[in-house]
Order: C-alpha cells, then structure tokens, then sequence
C-alpha cells in the first residue's frame, strides 16, 4: 500500500536481535501490502558511536543515547525492545503508560512478578487502543504455523505427546568469555529462558493447551569464565588466561510436562511432555525441534530444514512412516508473499512474518498474538521449571507461587 499511513518505530538495542528486527521493519512494507508502512525513526543504545554505526549499518534515521527519550519523541508510534530481559519491564511499561505500542523480545521479563505486572498494564493499555506483543518468532516459521493450522483441523486426532528440543553448542567452548547471557541478574536464566522458552511457547501454540505442571533438572556445566574479551554471544572464543568470573544461569535445562487437558472434555488428563535445551550440544547449531504426537498421526519439525514438515498419517500411510512436507508452496502459512515454488526461506524471515502480523494487528485494531498474558504463561513454566530443579527434581505445579 503505496499510501499507507507511517508506524514509525523506536527500537531499543541493536546488537543481534537488533539486526534482526532493523532487517524486518525494513523489508515487510515491501514483500506485504500493509494498513501501515514501518518507518525506521530513531534506535538507542548507550554507547553514542556506536548506536549511530548501527543506526547507519541498519538504516535507522535518527539514535538516542537514552531509550527514555524515545518514548518522549512525538514522532514515535511504536517501541521495539531488543534488550537483556532485566530491562524489559521498565521499557514496556513506560511505553505503554505514554501511548505507544509495544513489541518485547522474549522471555517477556526475567521473573513473573515483572511478567505479570507487563500484563496488566498491557491489558489496561489495550483498552485505549494500544497494543502490545512478545517476539517469540519461531511461531512465524511457515512449517511450524502450517503444524498449527493441521493439528487444529484435527489432522493429529487427540493430542497424546509432545517431544520439544532446542539444541546448540555456541557455548561448548569453556573458555568462551562471560556475557550478560550467562549474568542470571541479566538474563534471568541461561539456555532455559534463552532458548527453551522458545520450545515451551511453540508447544503450547501448536496444541492450544497450556502447561500446568513440570519435574525439573537443571544443570550447569562451566561453572566460571574468562571476564571481559571480544565476544557478543554467538560465536567466537576467549581465552584461558586473566581473571574468571561465575556463570549464574543453567548450562542445559531438562524437564518432563503435563499439559492441561482438552477444553472440550475429550480426555481425563491432558497430554504429556518431554524438554531438553541446552548451548552445549557439539554439531548442534540451531536445532529446535518439536514433535507431537496424537491418536490420528504425528508431525515433526527441526529448524536445521526448516522448510520442511515431517508427516506421518496413521490412515493414509500405517506402513510407510512419515513423508516429508515440502512447506514452500502458495497454499501454505507466509509464503505466497515470497518465492516460487521450492525456494525455501530463512531465519530472517520468521521476524518479518513478527512484524507483518504486528502491522496488521495494529491497523486493524486488534489483539496480536502472542499477547504479553501468553508470554506470562510461558514465563510460569520457566519459574516452576526453575523451582522444580531447586527442589530435587520434586513435581511444581505451574500456577503455584515458587517456594
């Protein structure tokens, strides 16, 4: 829409996830007719150099060396925040208090006191029309939405199992230098939130049940690291030598769910789940895997081809296993807007699918999803999850206050 009005967008942070939101506000006007065009307005950081390398390196018009003065600029409709999870409250909540729409990299907050509080001051804002979403992007890949849109039409049957990995190994390297990602103060948690959040909001999207109870174990393997050197946390090596500091957060996160019954009373007990994550699995890169499992059929995914769906018909095929679902055609989720048939896309795409569904929430008036009550949700389980492993693996129940 060559005419749209203008959303013009404040973003906080711009290192990885930085890049990867710069890159979807730049190129969602132009692969989706949208009710409103992104405008890259201003990006803030602390450091004044270099913010405004970034904002030159991604095509943001103007920086702020203060995000406070974002939220005071008039010609800003909207606050993207791509900071560590300690800061994310306070951004949020200012945002909306001042009128602008929100959209929160996940996990939402780094506790669920600060997740809640997001909420209601979320939901309070929606009233007066401004919205607000987290960015749990692996929702927008076009297999993944295509598994949601099978299961909900009943192709699985009565969900009985879901299987969900996250597995990396940036982190193997134990002289690898200390990060805000390995700062629990920062970020909350380590491969748990980082990346298992991820797999905890997928499953909980693709089945429509939410989970309500976990048996947790939580374990880190590098107990301290280099302090200081040249890494931002994806990729690249420190050294052994100088002074070594505490890493606070897990190392790798397993647990076993049950999920919440069927709504409509199709079974006694919900379905049951099984989840690893972790940042130290050699030869892993990005692998996020999700497999569910019902009385008709099951559908696997892995993010390493993540233009294909694994299949398997228990009708249609009993003897022939899965087949394999290439997800590139017209028909399926995002993708009539890209290529030709067969022309797989990338990691990159799922963030300006993000921003795609934001534009249209927003001009439509609408609730974008996921909402920042859904990212609560998901917030709960990483907080029983985290109490489960400090109390021996023992049963939390994910509505239950954390003794």
């Amino acid at each position: 829409m060559t005419n749209a009005q203008p959303l013009r967008v404040g973003m906080v942070g711009y290192a990885f996830m930085g890049a990867a939101h710069s890159h979807a506000w730049r190129t969602a006007p132009r692969f989706f007719d949208l009710p409103r065009t992104p405008e890259l307005t201003a990006v803030a950081g602390r450091n004044p150099e270099s913010v405004q390398a970034a904002a030159a390196k991604y095509g943001w018009a103007s920086t702020e060396t203060d995000w406070r003065r974002l939220i005071e600029r008039d010609d800003i409709d909207l606050i993207d925040i791509c900071t560590p999870g300690n800061t994310h409250a306070e951004i949020a909540i200012a945002a909306l208090e001042a009128g602008k729409h929100v959209l929160c990299e996940k996990p939402l907050a780094n506790s669920v006191e600060e997740a809640a509080k997001m909420t209601a001051v979320a939901q309070a804002a929606a009233e007066r029309g401004v919205l607000s979403m987290c960015g749990f992007s692996y929702r927008r890949t076009p297999a993944l939405a295509l598994a949601k849109r099978m299961v909900e039409d009943g192709r699985l049957g009565e969900i009985r199992h879901v299987r969900a990995q996250y597995l990396q190994d940036w982190l193997s390297d134990a002289d690898a230098p200390l990060t805000w990602r390995l700062d629990k103060a920062k970020s909350g948690s380590g491969s748990l939130g980082d990346i298992g959040a991820h797999s905890i909001d997928a499953a909980q999207w693709i089945t429509g049940l939410n989970i309500t109870g976990v048996s947790a174990l939580l374990e880190t393997f590098v107990k301290e690291r280099p302090v200081g050197g040249d890494f931002v946390g994806l990729g690249g090596h420190g050294g052994s030598d100088g002074p070594r500091g505490p890493v606070t957060v897990d190392d790798a996160a397993l647990f076993t769910a049950r999920f919440e019954a069927r709504p409509d009373g199709g079974a006694d007990a919900g379905p049951i789940g099984i989840f690893e994550a972790t940042r130290f699995a050699l030869g892993r890169k990005n692998a996020m895997r999700l497999e569910v499992n019902g009385t008709k059929g099951s559908l696997a995914f892995d993010f390493e081809d993540m233009n294909s769906l694994q299949f398997y018909d228990s009708a249609l095929e009993p003897d022939a296993g899965f087949r394999k679902i290439m997800v590139t055609e017209p028909s399926h989720p995002y993708t009539a807007n890209w290529w030709p048939t067969g022309h797989g896309l990338g990691y990159e795409h799922g963030f300006t699918h993000q921003a795609v569904d934001l534009v249209n929430a927003i001009g439509a008036g609408e609730q974008p999803s996921p909402s920042f009550a859904d990212a609560l949700q998901v917030q709960k389980v990483l907080a029983a999850v985290e109490a489960s492993a400090g109390n021996q693996s023992q049963w939390q129940n994910v509505d239950k206050e954390p003794s």
